[in-house]
C-alpha cells in the first residue's frame, strides 16, 4: 500500500511513501507519520492511501505518531479549502488545524506515580516512627499522589518505597489528566424560562437542526438580551440528537465566567458531558489533554478561540460564533483565515447548523441576511424587562475650554463616579490605550521619542520607568533631558493618556476607592484575569479601569456606570472600517452597564461628539448606523459590495520594497485584466454562504475575466515601518474572490523577489494597517 503524505514544509506538493508491512493497519487518512526526506526525517500527515503510485523506488514510512488518526477526513477537506481560498500553501493550512501541543512528536499524556494502600494480611509489621507516620496518612487517604504524600508527610520517596517492600502499599504509574478547571467548584445550573423572542429564535434553530442541510443564522440581540441561554439550550438539543457542538468566542472574552456557564449547565443530568476548552492561555500539557478528550469523543462540547473551529468533534451538529463581528477571529499569520467564515464553510461541509451572535453584527453578515443568505433572528429587548443604559455624550472641547486644556475626567463623569461610590455601586472605565502617556515630546525643540524599528511613537510606562513600543516590543530608558544634542531641555513632557495615568488620577480624585487596572501590562500570569474578575464580582473592587479586555461579554449586575474616556481614539484611522469599529466598541462597552435591578448610565467623552458612529451608538440604533454606513460603502465599492485582497511587500530597504511593489502591480495588471481561469475546485455553492458578499458573482460569471476588478496602490502602509520592515500595499477589490485567490496563487508562484523582500497575501483583511 502507498500513503500520500503532506509534509510540514511548505512545498505545495504531496509525496508518496510505501507503507511497510509492520505498519500495515496502523496507517489511515489523517495519521501523523515520520518520513525520510533527503537526509532529514520530517513529520507529515497522510492525506490519501492508495494501492499503487506513479513513482518507483518509494521510501518507506519510518513510524506512526500516536495511536489514533489525528486529522479527521472532514477537517482535512476543510484545511484544503483554507489553503486554496486564503492563498497559502496547503501544508501551512494543514499545520494550523492541529495545536502545536498535539503535533509534537513527543507529545503525550502525563503519567504520575500513585500510592495505594493494600489489604493487610496477617500480622501488621513493626515500622519505625517515620514510616508509621507515612502509613497513617496513606491508610486515611487510601490513594494519594506520591509527590503529594512526600510533601504532606515531609519525607522522601525512598521512605515510601520501604512500605512497598513490606507489602503494605503499591506504587503505580497512571495517566493524570491536566484539567485547567480542576480546582474550580462549579455548581450545576438549570435551563431558564425564555421570553417570547428567545423562544422563537430557539425554535428556528432547533427546526434547522432536525433537517439534513446546513443553515446559517444571525442572532442579533441587544446586550443583555439572553443570547447565551439560547446557545445553551440549542447545544442541549444537539446532544439529544447525539451530535456535538463548537462554541467560538473571541480570545478576549474567553473568561472563566463564560466557561463556567457552559460547564455548569452540562456538569450533571442526562446530558452530562465533558466540556473541553481550547485557548492560548492554557499550558501545552493542558491543551494536549483537552484536544485528545475531544478526539476520543469524551468531550462533546468545545469552547475556544478561533483555532477551536478545527476541533475534531464528530458528528458535528452545531457551531456557534459569539460576538461574530470581532476582528480577533482573523488570523494574522498564514494561513490568514477568518474563523467565522471557516465556521460557515465547516457547517456546509458537515451539514451542521451555524449560529452567529452579536449585539453589533458585522455589516457583511447583516447584508447577507438582507439578501436571504442567512436567516435573521432578533432579540430587541433585554431579559427581565431591564432597560438599556442611558448614554450621555460629553463634548470634551467645551470641557477643555473651561479648564484651559483637555481634562481626563469631565465634571459630569467625576460627579457620576462620586454618586456610585456613595451608593456602593461599581464603575467600569474604558480606554483602549495602555501605558501612562502615548508619547514623550519636548515643548522647546519639538523632539518626539519614536521607535527606531517602527514609524510610531514610544509609549511611557510610569510604573517601571520605561518607554515601550507596542508594535515590536522595543524598550528604552526614560531620558532625563531632551535627547536632541542641540536642545538638552530638562522640561521634556509626556503627552496623551493611557490606562496607567487614569489609574493614578483616580487615586488622587477618589483616594478611598478600591481601583484595579486590567490591560496587557497587568494581566501577565495565567490566573490574573480570573482573580481580578472574581474580586470585581465579589464587590472587592469599586472601579475597574481597562482596555478592550473589559469591553466584551462580562456580566456584573452591580455595575451601573460605564465611562468611555476617549471615544474617538480609533475613529480617525485610515481604514474604511474605523466608523464600524467605533460603533461596535461603544455599544459593547455601554452594554456592561445596568445588567441588574438598577438602570445603567454611560458617559462617552469625545472630541468629535457628533460623528454618526457615536450618535447611533448613543441611541443603540444599529439599523440606522447600518443604512448610513452602507451608503458610503456602496459608493466606494468597499465590502460587502466587493471583496478585498491586500498584498503587502516588506523589507528593510524602502526603495527596494517600493520598486518590488510597482513591479507586482504591473504583473497583476498584465495577468488579471485578461484572466480566464476556471472557478474553484470546491463547488461554487460552498462559497455562496460566506458572510462577506462573496456570492455577488455566479459560478458562470466567475469563469470570465475580472471585469469588476479595482487595483489600488502601491502605497505606503498606514504604518509604514513596523519591526524594522518598510511596508507597501496593493489593494484588490472584486466580487469573484474565490477565483481571484487561485489566480493570485499562480501569479505569486511565478514571481521572484530580492532576498530581503517578502510578500504576504491577505484575503478578506479586517485591518488595513
Amino acid at each position: 500500500m502507498i500513503a500520500r503524505v503532506s509534509l510540514e514544509i511548505a512545498l505545495r506538493k504531496e509525496f508518496d511513501y510505501s507503507i511497510p508491512a509492520e505498519l500495515a493497519g496502523q496507517i489511515d487518512v489523517g495519521s501523523r507519520v515520520q518520513v525520510p526526506f533527503g537526509a532529514r526525517k520530517i513529520l507529515g500527515v497522510v492525506t490519501a492511501v492508495a494501492e499503487e503510485s506513479a513513482h518507483t523506488n518509494l521510501k518507506p514510512i519510518i513510524k506512526v505518531i500516536g495511536a489514533q488518526t489525528l486529522v479527521t477526513e472532514k477537517v482535512l477537506k476543510l484545511a484544503r479549502w483554507i489553503g486554496e481560498y486564503y492563498c497559502c500553501a496547503p501544508e501551512t493550512a494543514l499545520k494550523s488545524v492541529l495545536p502545536e501541543a498535539v503535533r509534537k512528536e513527543d507529545a503525550s499524556w502525563r503519567e504520575r506515580l500513585f500510592v495505594r494502600a493494600l489489604p493487610v494480611n496477617g500480622e501488621f509489621p513493626k515500622l519505625p516512627k517515620r514510616q508509621h507516620d507515612v502509613w497513617n496518612i496513606i491508610e486515611e487517604r487510601r490513594e494519594i499522589l506520591l509527590s503529594e504524600l512526600v510533601e504532606l508527610a515531609e519525607t522522601t520517596a525512598a521512605t515510601v518505597r520501604k512500605l512497598e517492600d513490606c507489602g503494605l502499599i503499591e506504587i503505580t504509574s497512571e495517566i493524570s489528566e491536566r484539567d485547567p478547571y480542576a480546582r474550580e467548584h462549579i455548581l450545576p445550573s438549570q435551563p431558564l424560562v425564555l421570553n417570547d423572542a428567545q423562544a422563537k429564535a430557539l425554535d428556528s434553530v432547533k427546526q434547522a437542526m432536525t433537517g439534513t442541510a446546513s443553515k446559517t443564522f444571525l442572532l442579533h440581540g441587544v446586550t443583555g438580551s439572553g443570547k447565551t441561554e439560547i446557545y445553551l439550550q440549542a447545544i442541549a438539543h444537539a446532544l439529544e440528537q447525539g451530535r456535538g457542538a463548537i462554541v467560538l468566542v473571541p480570545e478576549i472574552s474567553l473568561t472563566p465566567q463564560t466557561v463556567e456557564r457552559f460547564k455548569a449547565r452540562f456538569s450533571s443530568g442526562k446530558l452530562q458531558t465533558l466540556v473541553a476548552v481550547l485557548h492560548s492561555h492554557l499550558s501545552a500539557g493542558e491543551r494536549h489533554d483537552e484536544w485528545h478528550k475531544i478526539r476520543q469523543g469524551r468531550a462533546r462540547i468545545v469552547i475556544g478561540a478561533r483555532s477551536a473551529i478545527f476541533a475534531p468533534v464528530e458528528p458535528l451538529g452545531l457551531v456557534i460564533v459569539d460576538e461574530e463581528h470581532e476582528h480577533t477571529y482573523k488570523q494574522e499569520e498564514a494561513p490568514r483565515y477568518h474563523a467565522r467564515d471557516v465556521a460557515i464553510m465547516r457547517g456546509q461541509m458537515e451539514n451542521a447548523v451555524v449560529v452567529l451572535g452579536s449585539a453589533t453584527p458585522s455589516l457583511e453578515s447583516f447584508y447577507n441576511c438582507k439578501r436571504g443568505k442567512f436567516t435573521l433572528l432578533e432579540l430587541p429587548e433585554r431579559v427581565d424587562d431591564q432597560k438599556m443604559p442611558h448614554v450621555r455624550v460629553v463634548d470634551m472641547r467645551q470641557a477643555a475650554h473651561k479648564e484651559k486644556g483637555p481634562p481626563i475626567f469631565s465634571p459630569q463623569l467625576k460627579e457620576a463616579i462620586t454618586q456610585r461610590l456613595e451608593r456602593k455601586e461599581q464603575t467600569i472605565l474604558f480606554l483602549n490605550r495602555r501605558g501612562y502617556s502615548s508619547s514623550l515630546q519636548c515643548p522647546k525643540c519639538g523632539f518626539v521619542a519614536n521607535c527606531p524599528n517602527c514609524s510610531i511613537t514610544l509609549t511611557y510606562h510610569r510604573v517601571d520607568q520605561r518607554l515601550s513600543c507596542h508594535i515590536c516590543g522595543h524598550v528604552e530608558k526614560v531620558p532625563q533631558v531632551c535627547p536632541n544634542e542641540k536642545c538638552k531641555n530638562p522640561a521634556i513632557r509626556f503627552a496623551g493618556t493611557g490606562t496607567q495615568k487614569i489609574e493614578e488620577v483616580l487615586a488622587k480624585l477618589f483616594p478611598h476607592a478600591r481601583t484595579r487596572r486590567m490591560d496587557a501590562d497587568t494581566m501577565k500570569r495565567k490566573d490574573d484575569y480570573r482573580n481580578v474578575l472574581g474580586d470585581f464580582r465579589a464587590g472587592k473592587i469599586d472601579i475597574l479601569v481597562g482596555t478592550q479586555m473589559i469591553a466584551k461579554g462580562l456580566h456584573f449586575p452591580n455595575v451601573t456606570l460605564v465611562g468611555v474616556m476617549y471615544a474617538d481614539l480609533a475613529l480617525h484611522q485610515p481604514d474604511f472600517r474605523a466608523g464600524e469599529r467605533t460603533f461596535q466598541l461603544l455599544t459593547q462597552v455601554a452594554g456592561r452597564a445596568g445588567r441588574g435591578d438598577v438602570e445603567g448610565e454611560v458617559f462617552v467623552q469625545a472630541f468629535t461628539p457628533f460623528h454618526p458612529a457615536i450618535q447611533f451608538a448613543r441611541r443603540h440604533d444599529f439599523n440606522g448606523f447600518y443604512e448610513q454606513e452602507m451608503e458610503f460603502r456602496q459608493q466606494l465599492k468597499y465590502p460587502p459590495f466587493s471583496r478585498v485582497a491586500l498584498l503587502t511587500l516588506k523589507g528593510r530597504n524602502e526603495e527596494k520594497v517600493k520598486f518590488s511593489a510597482e513591479h507586482l502591480k504591473r504583473e497583476l495588471e498584465k495577468n488579471l485584466k485578461n484572466s480566464s481561469t476556471g472557478g474553484a475546485s470546491v463547488p461554487a455553492s460552498l462559497f455562496e454562504n460566506l458572510n462577506d458578499g462573496s456570492s455577488g458573482a455566479s459560478p458562470h460569471q466567475q469563469k470570465n475575466s475580472f471585469k469588476d476588478l479595482i487595483i489600488a496602490g502601491p502605497a505606503p502602509a498606514p504604518l509604514l515601518k513596523a519591526e524594522t520592515f518598510y511596508r507597501y500595499q496593493i489593494m484588490l477589490r472584486t466580487c469573484a474572490m474565490s477565483k481571484l485567490s487561485q489566480t493570485l496563487a499562480k501569479i505569486v508562484a511565478t514571481l521572484t523577489w530580492p532576498d530581503d523582500v517578502m510578500l504576504t497575501v491577505d484575503i478578506d483583511p479586517v485591518s488595513l494597517s
